[in-house]
């Protein structure tokens, strides 16, 4: 139904300012749509029907290509499939079959950079020229976004993030490892409860990568982790998830590990509907890690 609703739009004949209209309420209606497939409780479904979703948003976005909430979603959408749906299977995969492993993180890598593009060019839209300046100076060129931007100054980073970290044999895209900090430090800065505290969640699982910083990580990490958990209150579990994979193996603290990942699963997916989706995915990521206790901490 929406390819056959997209393609009569896209064939209106009746003057383009109609057509243009009817376009960019498509892409409103698009832009808007991520609720249903949050509040979803079937991973499974949503992991078969993304790829039209994103398909559907990417040919709406030829038509208006500077529609930056349509930018937003689709760069967020790119992130969360890539994650969700690729690069976790690549980690669960790779114990039993490293090449298929690698295979499935090389397109994660890619959908994972597309989705920086279209972060990018949403920043774009409002700073003419930023993505070119945030390869000379990021933290200068950071300075100019404003609140409205923190939305697409998140997604680009944690799709770049997440690119650099499953990449980490392509010293290019390593280096751009301080544009990741600058736009991520700039997020936090003008709103640090921006989605229930994701810029924590995610800035929890950086800390021990950040380079040139005076405090420890894990100080810093812990602090994130804090107030990740007070700005959701409790309910989401990807700060648990971060936090175990990230500091707890890295200190090899066992105990913390498995007491944060069953507190993760102990969580009630269906409290939180908006948070149903994510919170599904994250708990099957700790179910996994905790099944990996044994391989991942020294008796």
């Amino acid at each position: 139904m929406a390819g056959c609703w997209l393609a009569v739009l896209l064939l209106v004949g009746t003057g383009c300012g109609v057509r243009n209209v009817a376009v960019n309420s498509l892409a409103d209606a698009l832009a808007g749509t991520g609720g249903v497939f949050a509040s979803d409780d079937d991973p499974e479904l949503i992991r078969d029907a993304a790829p039209f979703s994103l398909k559907l948003m990417e040919s709406v976005l030829a038509e208006t290509p500077n529609h930056r909430a349509l930018l937003t979603a689709t760069s967020s959408s790119f992130t969360q499939y890539a994650y969700a749906f690729i690069a976790q299977d690549a980690d669960v995969l790779e114990t039993t079959d490293i090449a298929a492993a690698t295979v499935l993180r090389t397109r994660a890598r890619k959908l994972l950079l597309r989705a920086r593009d279209y972060g990018l060019r949403g920043l774009d839209v409002a700073h003419p020229g930023m993505s070119r300046q945030l390869i000379k100076d990021p933290k200068q060129t950071v300075c100019a976004a404003t609140k409205q931007d923190v939305p697409l100054l998140y997604w680009t980073a944690a799709a770049w993030g997440a690119a650099i970290t499953i990449s980490k044999n392509d010293p290019d895209l390593v280096s751009d490892q301080v544009i990741v900090e600058a736009l991520a430090d700039r997020a936090l800065e003008l709103d640090e409860s921006f989605d229930h505290g994701a810029i924590h969640s995610f800035l929890i699982s950086y800390e021990p990568a950040r380079q040139g910083a005076i405090t420890p990580a894990e100080f810093r990490a812990r602090k994130h982790f804090q107030r990740a958990v007070e700005l959701s209150g409790g309910q989401m579990a990807a700060p648990y998830v971060a936090m175990a994979e990230s500091v707890s193996v890295q200190k090899q603290n066992r105990a913390e590990f498995e007491t944060l990942l069953k507190k993760a699963l102990a969580i009630d997916a269906d409290a939180r509907p908006e948070w149903r989706l994510a919170n599904l995915v994250m708990q099957r990521r700790a179910k996994w890690l905790l099944s990996r206790t044994s391989d991942l901490f020294v008796e």
